[in-house]
């Protein structure tokens, strides 16, 4: 098998039952603020766009890349899709046109005409935009596993797929913590040095756990070009930067004793074979001690080609102003108001405040948690406060961005503080601003919970949630002739046995009522006024 870096996770795996193309990416990334590393520019199209197979891993523009699967890949590739909780991905693919698609299940292995091939699907609230995944081939002598930057929490699917040759993996930090808090520097240092030194770490780990013969550190760091940003790039191997390169990481890995990891820059293209050997085709050196070596000189270099696709996409943004207050009662606060769990995990206030272009506050908005309103700020006490430019909120509310961890938070063009503790449901809220994401998170918090809910329907007791995505049925149920619909997507359940009409691999919690069921007020009634 041969497989060759396209730049930061992207991958082009050759076989002899065909090509995979594996998260291409080469438009600068959330508001243009995060670019490929090193340059992938030069890297011809035409070799990736006619391959057999397309895996995008998950959502982030890092991975997903819509301007350039729209110009360059053929839409009649076959999209190997993940097990995701949401149809996002698909969503967006079919946008683009892709019309053939494999839907495989969570770490079930998948034949595909001299490939096998397996995809565990990450489905919990913090995993990427709902969902991140990693890809395992198996060509018939080499089997190899994109790790990418997704974290695999389950032992033994990936173990059992078979001996691996080739582990990819990410190192490097992909976040926007702690740079745009207003943290003390010293503190900022502290966090940095420990989040630079749990990465790798972690990233020693899966390779303890999955035994690969040959390891490739990838998917990550990006580069920052543009010059508000540019600071935060790793030039001098500073130990507080959340994005080490792989020498940095390489250099790691020898001092607790591991040989087997392999430098793999863009353009770089490794052999795997059966027996374990391994081929490596590198750049030249002179290309990668410039990479090394001359950091600063060598994105200076990369950004005099870049930015000008940069500034159009700034430039893109809208310039004007709008009601944000007004468009986003109308579009989230509706959200906020059936948000149970995610409102009493936040538990308090965010102030986002609207920057002008001079600096100062243009204008400041409070999502209130505690009393589930957005309305202009007034004063009151906030537990955690995000500031970005105007543009930049303009744009987010006026295409109701339904994940704005995909495009504002990881462009690191805001600030934040907060009193207290990291708290996951902020980021999940502001990742979640659909009918459709929310229920999801909503019924998984639920899940998770412990509390087991129900509902009553047509004389039956089932679970208040769907076993599709999770659905509250009491807002989403409707019942007719035994058979109960959720009408957020339309997966039917057959009420007597609870079997799925809509697909073989769900069933509906379901049995007749009990005497007193109609009384138990933990046992809500599913009727037509209920419908949310």
């Amino acid at each position: 098998m041969r497989i060759t870096s396209i730049g930061h996770a992207g991958l082009l795996l050759e076989t002899a039952a065909g090509r995979i193309v594996c998260d291409p990416w080469f438009t600068p990334a959330y508001f243009g603020s995060w670019v490929p590393f090193p340059d992938n520019t030069g890297l011809d199209p035409r070799l990736l766009g006619s391959a057999e197979y397309l895996y995008v891993s998950h959502l982030h523009r890092d991975h997903f890349d819509p301007d350039w699967l729209a110009r360059h890949m053929s839409k009649q590739t076959t999209v190997l899709l993940p097990d995701f909780p949401v149809p996002d991905l698909r969503d967006a693919l079919e946008g683009l046109g892709f019309k053939r698609f494999v839907q495989t299940r969570n770490n079930e292995v998948v034949e595909l005409d001299g490939l096998r091939v397996l995809i565990n699907a990450l489905v919990s609230p913090t995993d990427g935009p709902l969902g991140d995944s990693g890809l395992a081939v198996d060509d018939g002598s080499v089997r190899i596993y994109n790790q990418n930057d997704s974290r695999p929490v389950e032992a033994g699917p990936i173990e059992e797929f078979g001996p691996l040759q080739g582990h990819f993996l990410q190192y490097s930090g992909a976040i926007w913590y702690p740079m745009v808090y207003d943290f003390p520097e010293r503190m900022k240092e502290t966090v940095g040095t420990r989040k630079r030194r749990n990465g790798m770490a972690r990233a020693l780990k899966y390779m303890e756990q999955y035994h690969a013969a040959h390891v490739f550190p990838f998917a990550g760091p990006p580069c920052f070009l543009d010059d508000d940003l540019f600071h935060l790039n790793d030039l001098d191997r500073d130990e507080a930067n959340v994005f080490p390169d792989q020498f940095a990481f390489l250099e790691y890995l020898e001092q607790q004793g591991r040989d087997n990891a392999h430098l793999l820059l863009t353009g770089t293209s490794v052999e795997l074979s059966a027996d374990g050997d391994c081929a490596v085709e590198q750049l030249p050196d002179e290309e990668v001690a410039r990479i090394r070596d001359d950091r600063r000189g060598y994105l200076l270099s990369y950004k005099q080609k870049v930015q000008p696709a940069i500034d159009g996409i700034l430039a893109a943004l809208p310039q004007d102003r709008s009601d944000l207050v007004g468009q986003l009662k109308e579009w989230v606060q509706p959200l906020m108001e059936t948000a149970d769990y995610t409102c009493a995990g936040l538990n308090g206030r965010i102030l986002l405040e609207v920057a002008a272009a001079d600096g100062g506050t243009d204008e400041s908005i409070v999502f209130d948690f505690l009393d589930r309103r957005i309305d202009a700020y007034d004063g009151e006490e906030c537990r955690y406060r995000f500031r970005a430019a105007r543009p930049l909120i303009e744009e987010l509310v006026r295409k109701r961005a339904q994940d704005w961890v995909n495009e504002l938070f990881l462009s690191c063009r805001f600030e934040a503080s907060r009193k207290g503790p990291y708290n996951e449901y902020i980021y999940t809220f502001f990742k979640s601003l659909s009918v459709e994401r929310m229920t999801y998170v909503e019924g998984y918090y639920a899940e998770s919970s412990g509390v087991e809910d129900y509902a009553r329907i047509d004389g039956h007791v089932i679970q208040r949630h769907c076993p599709h995505l999770k659905a509250d049925l009491v807002r989403f149920g409707t019942v007719h002739d035994g058979v109960l619909t959720c009408q957020l997507h339309g997966w039917e359940f057959e009420l007597a046995t609870g079997r799925c009409l809509t697909s073989d691999d769900r069933k509906l919690l379901s049995r007749p009522c009990r005497p007193g069921d109609a009384q138990d007020a933990t046992y809500p009634e599913i009727t037509a006024s209920t419908l949310g």
